[in-house]
């Protein structure tokens, strides 16, 4: 057990925001990216910076050789060599100045430029002289990468010396102005790629942050919750509206909750109390003969309501899971709706209470369980009733199409308000202005809509105003 609290502690400890885990991973996600372009940048410009170099070299070593034979077309050396070096970097624009090497037709040096490794490079020099053209970098002894290019001096199509550039590695590399410009841009890229991501997360995550805290409060039982409903994210909005109008839902289904205890009570104490005040007057002989047996009778009906209210809990129990038993028989629609009319206007009251039946004369034939058509009836019949005063008039109607059949219930009593229409089908709901005239649980439509269901059909509310309200039952063929 401890072990398992020791788990589940850790597990929460573990848990961070959602701004920080998703700005965390994007940072890393930046910085990664940023490192796989520096250096592939990195190795294009070198590259890049490389071949710019040896091409300058190329085109100073064959000037140089053009300019190093004299009429006799023997290697001479002159001062404006240097003068060639200087102006070919201020017309090319380079601050650098590779380490020169003539050699003459005997491969031997006649004349180097001191710099770095100019004794290596003289020493080496005549082995170059033989190496495969395409060569252009070689390392010394001491592991110092070098660049290379060779020009060969020729007089009248003869070979009388070669003209050698030579320039280290490393001040290529330290040479090259883009590889701090590179990480400058690299720098800024990073950090505007950061404030970017810190601005768009924080701002995709504070409506969640929002919902999350309105749905704690929901936990701790406020339903009363105000979000910014001004976001221009669909996906953001959808969440925000769904999430106020499931507050809203749950609040009038707390609503009704509380208002069902109460009621169910009240329905249930009501006739016990009358029962019992009724059962002890007559055992305490406080009344007698007809009085009696009135009180009697009185019992009797309170105790089939009684009854009635118990069997309908245990129903709506039975329903709620989906356990509602179909038998279909084979039914003419005319002969059941004037049948169950009939059956229910005997037993009703008012006698000023009107009941039409309209359809036409053609049978209209369809397999139902007749005993569910009749319950969603008896509960149609009973509201369009009480929606009435003492007289009012019913209209049945009925009618067929290609696959379906529809049955009209239609009443001229006082409407149902407009705020409501869209709550009648709830478990347990009862109207304002019903719930203080007529006794019930309020499990009539709700209990009519999932028999519907069950057959295969619909049941809803085609029209209220204060002139009537009209319900219809669909049921297909």
């Amino acid at each position: 057990m401890a072990w398992a609290t020791s788990c589940v502690y850790m597990s929460e400890k573990k848990r961070t925001s959602l701004f920080r885990y998703w700005t965390t991973r994007y940072l890393i996600t930046l910085c990664i990216g940023l490192f796989v372009i520096g250096i592939a940048s990195s190795y294009w410009i070198s590259y890049s910076e490389t071949q710019k170099r040896l091409d300058f070299m190329r085109l100073m070593a064959a000037e140089v050789a053009d300019r190093v034979v004299d009429a006799e077309g023997k290697v001479e050396m002159a001062p404006f060599l240097f003068r060639i070096v200087d102006s070919r970097q201020e017309s090319l624009g380079v601050n650098y100045k590779p380490i020169m090497v003539i050699l003459d037709e005997h491969k031997q040096p006649v004349f180097g430029v001191p710099g770095p490794f100019s004794g290596e490079l003289k020493r080496i020099a005549p082995e170059l002289v033989e190496a495969d053209d395409s060569l252009s970098q070689f390392e010394l002894a001491r592991g110092d990468e070098v660049l290379f290019v060779k020009e060969g001096i020729e007089v009248d199509e003869r070979v009388v010396g070669w003209v050698m550039l030579f320039t280290p590695q490393k001040q290529v590399i330290r040479g090259m102005t883009e590889f701090q410009l590179l990480a400058i841009m690299l720098l800024g890229l990073g950090l505007l790629g950061w404030l970017v991501i810190y601005l768009l997360t924080k701002k995709l995550s504070q409506p969640i942050k929002d919902v999350a805290d309105a749905a704690k409060q929901i936990v701790l039982g406020n339903y009363d919750i105000h979000l910014d409903k001004s976001k221009r994210e669909q996906e953001v909005y959808e969440l925000i509206h769904s999430f106020e109008e499931m507050a809203n839902r749950l609040k009038q289904l707390e609503m009704m909750r509380t208002e069902l205890l109460a009621g169910v009570t009240h329905e249930l104490k009501t006739p016990v109390t009358s029962i019992s005040g009724l059962v002890q007057a007559v055992r305490e002989e406080v009344v007698s003969g007809e009085e009696a047996k009135e009180f009697l009778d009185i019992c009797t009906k309170e105790t089939t309501r009684l009854q009635k209210m118990v069997e309908d809990l245990l129903d709506f129990n039975s329903f709620a899971v989906g356990d509602i038993r179909i038998r279909r028989q084979p039914q003419n629609m005319q002969e059941l709706i004037r049948e169950i009319t009939h059956q229910w206007k005997i037993v009703q009251e008012e006698e000023k209470l009107s009941l039409h039946i309209e359809y036409t004369s053609e049978p209209i034939l369809i397999e139902t369980d007749p005993l569910r058509v009749q319950q969603i009836m008896y509960n149609l019949l009973n509201n369009a009733a009480q929606a009435m005063e003492s007289e009012g008039r019913i209209v049945v109607s009925l009618s067929a199409a290609a696959e379906e059949i529809r049955i009209d219930v239609k009443d001229n009593g006082r409407g149902i308000p407009l705020e409501e229409q869209s709550l009648i089908f709830e478990r347990f709901y009862r109207g304002e202005d019903k719930k203080h005239i007529v006794r019930g649980l309020g499990l009539g439509l709700s209990f009519s809509r999932m028999i519907a269901q069950a057959l295969g059909g619909m049941l809803t509310l085609t029209e209220s105003t204060a002139s009537g309200s009209t319900f219809t039952l669909v049921l297909r063929k």
